[in-house]
């Protein structure tokens, strides 16, 4: 009885050395990375961001969040990542329901934009480990048709995003266009009040990469 104690005793204390060791793992691990991070480490964040990318393409819809913004999310595509800049694009389209018997748009490709620039801007400022940017920038495209009936899709909605900004936003309570409104969503409408084409901003380094290919 006593031998099978002792062996009880060395079971247990082996468990705890072994989820001693893990965390202990776990933890420089998560140093490593928040070290290389605060160093600018631009290949380590690039990893962390596109990560966490992946894993909201193939997470469920939260509780409460409209398909069509969970469409804009995975949806998503990065374009440009540096130490305090993240950039990325997605797609916004007007939604249709049946209303009276017939089928009418019920939301705007920029109010389905606004919504998704919230939702993307939240978990860009909050939701990836060790980052923590101090600039978002989301390019929202929608699908034109020319006379000829091509599709092809323009911009018509950015928004540059800063940290600051982001923390005085209530996050919980405010609707999701005017918290893109007051992270400065930028966009232009025509006479009749439907949203345009706009000219996204260059990130530093797309503009210096184009200057030194020109120059070659």
């Amino acid at each position: 009885m006593i031998w099978g104690l002792g062996v009880g005793i060395l079971i247990v204390c082996l468990l705890f050395l072994l989820f001693g060791f893990v965390l202990f793992k776990e933890t420089r691990t998560h140093r490593f990375w928040q070290q290389k991070v605060d160093e600018g480490d631009r290949e380590m964040i690039r990893q962390l961001v596109e990560a966490e990318v992946a894993h909201w393409r193939s997470e469920r819809p939260p509780k409460g969040t409209p398909a069509a913004v969970w469409q804009g999310v995975q949806a998503i595509e990065l374009v440009d990542i540096q130490a305090s800049l993240i950039r990325a694009s997605t797609t916004a389209e007007a939604q249709f329901a049946q209303v009276g018997g017939e089928r009418r748009q019920v939301s705007s490709a920029l109010d389905e934009g606004k919504r998704i620039t919230a939702l993307l801007a939240e978990r860009f400022f909050y939701d990836i480990p060790h980052v923590r940017t101090d600039e978002v920038q989301l390019d929202c495209y929608a699908t034109f048709h020319d006379p000829a009936g091509k599709a092809a899709q323009r911009c018509i909605l950015t928004t540059n995003a800063y940290r600051a900004d982001a923390a005085d936003i209530d996050w919980e309570n405010d609707p999701p266009e005017v918290i893109a409104e007051r992270l400065g969503a930028r966009y232009e409408l025509d006479e009749r009040g439907i949203a345009m084409e706009v000219t996204p901003r260059e990130s530093p380094a797309s503009v210096g990469e184009s200057s030194s290919s020109g120059d070659a």
